[in-house]
C-alpha cells in the first residue's frame, strides 16, 4: 500500500468515526430540544419570536457559525473557473427546477390522496400537499454549505451552485408554485427571500473573503494558513449545528409530542423525496464522471430546502395554524437527520468518483 493510499484510508476511518459521533450528538440535541421545549415553552416561544421577515435571527447567527469556515475557504480565482466544468452546475439546476418541484407534488398526492387516504380528511390532505409543494419549489440557500463542508466539497463550486439557484428562485419560485397549487397570484415574501440570501450568502461570504485575504497577506499567500484557520473553526461549526437542531426541535416540541402520528405521516413523503432526489442527482453525477467534491454538494443542494421561504409563503397563503404551514415545519424537522445520513452515504462512496 502506498503512503497516499494509507493516508486516504486513515482519513476515511477518521471521517467515519466523526460521522458516528456527530449522529449521536445530533440525536441527543433532538431529544434535548423536545424535552426542553416542553419543559420551558415560554423560553422557546420568546426565542422563536426573535425574527424579522420570518427569518429567525438566533438561528441565523448559529448558521453563520456553521458556514463561516467554508466561506473563508472560498477561492475567488476558482469561482471564475467554474464555467470550465459546467456539468455539476447543469445537474443542480435541472434537478432543482425541472424535477424536484414536480416529484414533490406527485409524492404529496400519492401519499395523502392514496396511501393515507383513510387516515387524513380530504381538506387536510390538500393543505399538506400544498405545504410539500412549497418545500419542493424552494432549494436550499444556507445549510447546504454545512453539508458541502462535511463531504469536503469544493467551496467555490458550492457557492456558484447556491448563487445560481438563488438567482433562478427570484423569477421561477412564484410561477412554479402558482402552477402546482392552481393559484393565480402568489405573493412572494421578498423581504424573507432577500434577507435570507443576504444573511446566509452575501454577508458571511464578504466576511470570509476579508478574513481569507488577511490570512494570506499575513502568511505570504500560504494556503496552509487558511486550512489551519478553518480547522480551528470546525468545533464552532459543530456547536452551531447542534444548537440549531436543539432550537428547531424545541420550537416545535409541543406539536411533536401532541401529534406524533401526524408528524410521521407528513414526514414520510418528504423522506422519500429527499433520498430519491439525492440518488437522481448523485447517480447522474457518477454517470457524467463529475468529481466527488462537486458531485456530493450538487446532490445535497437538490435534497435540502429553503425553509424560511417555504414557511413564510405557507403562512401568507394559508395561515399560521394551517396544515400547509405545519407541513413546511415538518420539513425543517426532517432535514438534519436525513441530510446527515446522506452525507454519510456521500462520504462512503467517495472512491467511486474521480477526484478531479
Amino acid at each position: 500500500m502506498t503512503a497516499a493510499a494509507a493516508d486516504m484510508d486513515a482519513r476515511a476511518a477518521g471521517l467515519g468515526l466523526f460521522e458516528k459521533w456527530l449522529s449521536v450528538w445530533v440525536g441527543g440535541a433532538i431529544l434535548a430540544g423536545i424535552a426542553l421545549g416542553n419543559a420551558a415553552p415560554e423560553l422557546f416561544a420568546s426565542l422563536a419570536g426573535i425574527e424579522y421577515a420570518s427569518v429567525n435571527l438566533v438561528v441565523a447567527v448559529l448558521i453563520w457559525a456553521m458556514i463561516f469556515p467554508m466561506m473563508v475557504a472560498v477561492d475567488f480565482g476558482a469561482v471564475r473557473r467554474v464555467g470550465d466544468k459546467p456539468k455539476g452546475l447543469i445537474i443542480t439546476l435541472v434537478v432543482n427546477w425541472f424535477i424536484k418541484p414536480f416529484t414533490m407534488a406527485a409524492l404529496g398526492v400519492l401519499f395523502f390522496e392514496v396511501v393515507f387516504a383513510d387516515l387524513i380528511a380530504p381538506a387536510d390532505a390538500q393543505q399538506y400537499i400544498a405545504g410539500l409543494i412549497l418545500l419542493g419549489a424552494a432549494p436550499c440557500t444556507a445549510m447546504v454549505f454545512v453539508w458541502s463542508q462535511l463531504t469536503r466539497g469544493d467551496p467555490a463550486y458550492t457557492l456558484v451552485q447556491v448563487a445560481a439557484n438563488d438567482l433562478i428562485m427570484i423569477v421561477a419560485f412564484a410561477p412554479i408554485v402558482a402552477l402546482l397549487l392552481g393559484v393565480t397570484d402568489i405573493a412572494v415574501p421578498w423581504e424573507t427571500l432577500l434577507l435570507s440570501v443576504a444573511l446566509y450568502v452575501v454577508v458571511p461570504l464578504a466576511a470570509g473573503a476579508i478574513v481569507r485575504h488577511r490570512l494570506l497577506a499575513t502568511h505570504g499567500g500560504d494556503e496552509a494558513a487558511v486550512s489551519e484557520f478553518t480547522g480551528r473553526m470546525k468545533p464552532l461549526s459543530i456547536i452551531g449545528l447542534l444548537l440549531t437542531v436543539l432550537l428547531l426541535f424545541g420550537f416545535q416540541a409541543e406539536t411533536i409530542v401532541a401529534r406524533p402520528l401526524l408528524i410521521a405521516l407528513i414526514a414520510a413523503p418528504i423522506v422519500v423525496q429527499s433520498y430519491g432526489i439525492f440518488f437522481i442527482a448523485y447517480g447522474w453525477a457518477k454517470a457524467w464522471k463529475v468529481p466527488h467534491a462537486v458531485a456530493a454538494p450538487c446532490a445535497l443542494i437538490g435534497t435540502s430546502n429553503f425553509f424560511d421561504l417555504a414557511v413564510a409563503v405557507a403562512i401568507g397563503l394559508f395561515g399560521l395554524g394551517s396544515g400547509a404551514a405545519l407541513a413546511t415545519v415538518v420539513g425543517v424537522l426532517v432535514e438534519v437527520p436525513v441530510m446527515l445520513s446522506l452525507v454519510a452515504i456521500a462520504n462512503r462512496t467517495r472512491g467511486i468518483f474521480p477526484l478531479a
